[in-house]
């Protein structure tokens, strides 16, 4: 009783959780449903069902396995099927219901087929399970409505998305220190690789070549510009806008919820999605190199890349706000809701700021510098997410991805290309270090936010609640 009343003057008085903090036992704000009898078949695969479709969403969307596991828990319990088994693996879901010794378990399963990202998808099953905690609508009707969520087209035109992604690439390109040429540059190669990675995603092309194209597009725009630089009078680091470039196509892949899955306690996820990052990754390096080495045979040579990437104190505000436009503009392209962009902002400002802070005042590493912005994107943007009632993961990727090492990946296969494998190597190595800090430190961050945000019971008196609900239905409750 005592927790249905701390739940109901929580929801009362307006205070906001996201769905993930409140999938315990106890915070269903309903009465909670008779357990299904065993015997019902058709109503526990209809609940069984249910829960698999939610999952699929939710792991579609980047959501750790661990999350997506207890979301599916919560929801087959909040019918009355709570004697159950959830496995997820990678793309695969499979919900078993014991039925007790003398009858075979119920087992379905779901494939999950990876599509654009759609962060309204997320945010909109996050509703639903947030009804079903508090109305406990029935079966069917949150059938249709998770139906209605996967079928419905994205809430922004592609031509917005497009934009978005251009914006993003400027944004990327000022906060590593370039002017206004070089983010007009970085918005057009964006631009430009979006329409094309598109019309090859409706063909059926594979990702890896998808982002092969990307890494070749991401290039060429820049070298031609450099290698005409004297004709056009213009100054231009082709560096800048490649990076940005690397950027955009690393910010699709999984990297938090990989590590997040390793951590956590799915490591067989964790490890698959990590080796699908690595892959991808490789083919963005693949189409680099492709771009390089062609460019070289018309004699266009790239500028050495120097080993640093100092700058003033006076830059430090307008690279912040940079990295805090290209998060909205991610969370844009993405199709976040419009109430998260704001907070998405916010995050790329946390996150920017913490690494330009620690970068120039403490000069640590990047590794430090990055996962210490990442721990406190994951803990301050989640909180704020929160109280947008936005899904945590949106404002965490967000935050993080104009930090993603782009200019060192291109750095290190730079360095491979030219005879210089140890400085190659090293850079790789510095990438691959920085993106599991930004990983770990989002985890962190969220693992904190999570616990100081987990339900407790109200101290409040009872009179409220009797006064909201009324003699008669306060009655019944108790």
């Amino acid at each position: 009783m005592r927790e249905y009343i701390g739940s109901a003057l929580r929801r009362l008085t307006g205070t906001s959780q996201a769905t993930i903090d409140t999938i315990e036992p106890g915070s269903i704000m309903v009465s909670p449903r008779k357990p299904i009898d065993r015997f019902d078949v058709a109503a526990i695969t209809e609940v069984l069902d249910l829960a698999t479709k939610i999952g699929a969403v939710l792991l579609d969307s980047g959501t750790a396995a661990i999350d997506t596991q207890s979301q599916i828990k919560f929801v087959a319990g909040a019918y009355g099927l709570a004697d159950i088994d959830v496995d997820v693996t990678y793309n695969t879901i499979v919900v078993s219901a014991r039925r007790g010794a003398t009858l075979p378990p119920i087992t379905t399963m779901e494939q999950v087929y990876y599509r654009s990202m759609d962060f309204t998808r997320l945010a909109q099953v996050d509703k639903l399970i947030r009804r079903i905690r508090d109305t406990g609508i029935t079966p069917s009707t949150a059938h249709q409505m998770v139906d209605n969520i996967i079928a419905a087209p994205h809430p922004y035109p592609h031509a917005v998305a497009t934009v978005a992604w251009g914006v993003m690439a400027s944004g990327i390109a000022v906060l590593l220190g370039g002017h206004v040429l070089v983010g007009l540059l970085a918005f057009l190669t964006t631009v430009v690789t979006v329409t094309v990675n598109r019309r090859l995603n409706r063909i059926g092309t594979p990702v890896f070549f998808q982002q092969v194209a990307g890494g070749f597009i991401a290039v060429v725009p820049a070298a031609v510009v450099f290698g005409n630089a004297e004709a056009l009078g213009v100054t231009i680091a082709p560096s800048q806008v490649i990076a940005a470039g690397i950027v955009v196509l690393l910010s699709g892949l999984s990297l938090v919820g990989s590590v997040q899955d390793a951590i956590t306690g799915a490591p067989i996820t964790g490890v698959a999605r990590f080796f699908e990052l690595l892959l991808m990754t490789g083919g963005i390096i693949a189409g680099v190199g492709i771009a390089i080495r062609i460019l070289e045979l018309t004699g266009i040579y790239l500028p050495t890349i120097t080993t640093s990437t100092s700058f003033d104190a006076v830059e430090i505000p307008s690279r912040v706000i940079a990295g805090a436009v290209a998060s909205c503009a991610y969370a844009l392209a993405s199709y976040a809701e419009k109430r998260a962009l704001p907070v998405a902002f916010l995050g790329g400002l946390i996150g920017s700021g913490v690494v330009a802070g620690v970068t120039y005042f403490l000069q640590v590493g990047d590794v430090i510098a990055n996962g210490t912005a990442a721990a406190c994107v994951g803990l301050i943007g989640g909180l704020l997410a929160r109280r947008a009632l936005t899904p945590p993961l949106v404002v965490a990727v967000a935050g993080i991805t104009p930090l993603l090492p782009g200019l060192a990946v291109y750095r290190g296969l730079y360095g491979i290309l030219n005879d210089q494998t140890l400085d190659g190597f090293t850079w790789v190595a510095a990438a691959l270090g920085v993106g599991c800090a930004l990983a770990a430190g989002v985890t962190l961050g969220e693992f904190v936010a999570r616990s100081l945000r987990r339900p407790q019971l109200s101290t409040r008196p009872e009179w409220l609640l009797r006064r909201r609900l009324g003699a008669r239905e306060y009655r019944q409750r108790r």
